[in-house]
C-alpha cells in the first residue's frame, strides 16, 4: 500500500520466526525391511506470528493486528521402505 508520496510497500509488518524440525527413526524389521518412525515439528516453539496490521487509513482496524498464523503443528508418521 501507498501513503502519500511513499514508495511501494513501505509498510512493513511484524517478522516472522518459525521453527520447522524433524526427527526420525529407522528399525529394521527384515534383512530387506525397514520401518521409518518420523515427527515433524512445523512452529516447534509455538512463538506467535503475527499477520499484516490493517492497512486502509479510513478504517477502524487501521494499525490493529486481527489475527495470527498457524500455532505449532505436530505429526507423526510410520513409513514401510522394502
Amino acid at each position: 500500500d501507498r501513503f502519500g508520496s511513499a514508495g511501494r510497500s513501505t509498510v512493513i509488518g511484524p517478522g516472522i520466526n518459525a521453527w520447522d524440525l524433524a526427527v526420525f527413526k529407522n528399525f529394521t524389521l527384515r534383512e530387506s525391511w525397514q520401518l521409518q518412525f518420523r515427527s515433524e515439528f512445523f512452529n516447534a516453539f509455538n512463538h506467535p506470528n503475527w499477520e499484516m496490521p490493517g492497512r486502509d487509513l479510513g478504517s477502524g482496524s487501521f494499525g490493529v493486528v486481527n489475527s495470527a498464523a498457524e500455532p505449532r503443528i505436530i505429526q507423526f508418521g510410520l513409513k514401510l521402505l522394502f
